[in-house]
């Protein structure tokens, strides 16, 4: 099978289509056909080694976190799929491989695709998904009435975290670019701030949560309008202690991380407010329920234009690289 792979980390896309042989499949695994992969920020982060601290990975690596395809074969132990199966998976950050023509999952990293919904599409929706979902359910344990508020929220994100947000009950408030406002609109958030215009983000106070996608540069502003005993969960930031404790982390880890997020954990302390760091894990009993979600809410996430197959895929993550784009980049496969 052809699988775009690197054999180390480097700054620039260094990527080769290799033909390497099918995966061998364990007793609780399912070989999936792929239909289509997702192109995320994330992808560059693996290919540069910007997280090896939390997974460092054997070389060559097969690239990719999220796909969409057929059952194929499925492990003696196996009982929720079959052959012939559609599903989706946020692969395990272990063992990543969405950017080849198979992959071998855990089944408990899978869930059958939304009703309705093609490869395409429903390969937008795992890792964004997933992400929502943990963010409101585990880290923040977010209760309906309570305000979200998720700056730079009008990308592929923001489109999944928002109505999923709303299906949970909370007031979502998202700032982001002026040509999104529609869309993030009408996927149900009560109110979109234009970065570019004016300053109504200074009208923010006494929010319950923030969901931080900006990273450093915007972490004092995001903290200013978050209420005491307020939680600012950053995806974007540095992972701190509380987040190495609750991944497992090896003690050194432990204490790097510490380190590295002592300045964002003294802040927020300082205001009477706390700071976390999320890292989305596989989980395909959460993306069950994330599937319910999509198809209760009619959640279609949008899907840049731009084409790719698996021969371009150095285009793909430049064009993520460079961030300006208009929904998920998708890498299709032949059917």
């Amino acid at each position: 099978m052809k699988a775009a792979q690197i054999i180390r980390y480097s700054k620039d896309i260094q990527i080769t289509v290799n033909d390497i042989p099918v995966p061998e499949i364990g007793d609780e695994d399912i070989l999936i056909r792929v239909k289509a992969s997702a192109v995320n920020p994330v992808d560059i982060l693996n290919l540069t080694g910007a997280v090896r601290l939390i997974q460092d990975y054997k070389m060559p690596l097969t690239l990719g976190n999220e796909c969409a395809g057929v059952v194929e074969k499925v492990g003696k132990s196996v009982t929720r799929f079959q052959p012939g199966d559609r599903v989706y998976s946020r692969l395990p950050i272990s063992s990543l491989g969405a950017f080849a023509e198979y992959a071998a999952i855990p089944e408990n990293a899978a869930a059958r695709m939304p009703e309705g919904l093609d490869f395409v599409t429903a390969a937008a929706i795992p890792l964004t998904g997933l992400t929502a979902y943990q963010a409101l359910t585990e880290e923040l344990c977010a209760k309906p009435g309570q305000t979200l508020f998720i700056p730079g929220g009008s990308g592929s994100f923001g489109q999944m975290a928002v109505p999923i947000a709303k299906a949970l009950g909370l007031r979502v408030i998202v700032s982001g670019n002026a040509r999104a406002r529609d869309a993030i609109l009408a996927a149900g958030a009560d109110r979109y701030i234009v970065y570019t215009e004016g300053n109504d983000w200074q009208t923010l106070s006494g929010v319950d949560y923030i969901i931080d996608t900006l990273g450093d540069t915007e972490f004092d502003r995001e903290l200013s309008v978050l209420k005491e005993n307020g939680i600012l969960l950053s995806l974007r930031g540095m992972p701190n202690g509380a987040f190495a404790q609750k991944n497992g982390l090896p003690l050194i880890k432990r204490l790097l991380f510490t380190l590295a997020g002592a300045k964002y954990d003294r802040k927020a302390r300082g205001q009477g407010k706390a700071y976390r760091f999320l890292f989305v894990r596989a989980d395909g009993a959460q993306l069950e329920k994330i599937t319910r979600i999509v198809e209760a809410e009619h959640i279609i996430p949008q899907i840049d234009p731009h084409e790719f197959d698996l021969s371009r895929i150095s285009d793909a993550l430049a064009l993520v690289s460079g961030g300006h784009i208009s929904g998920k980049v998708m890498v299709r496969f032949p059917e």
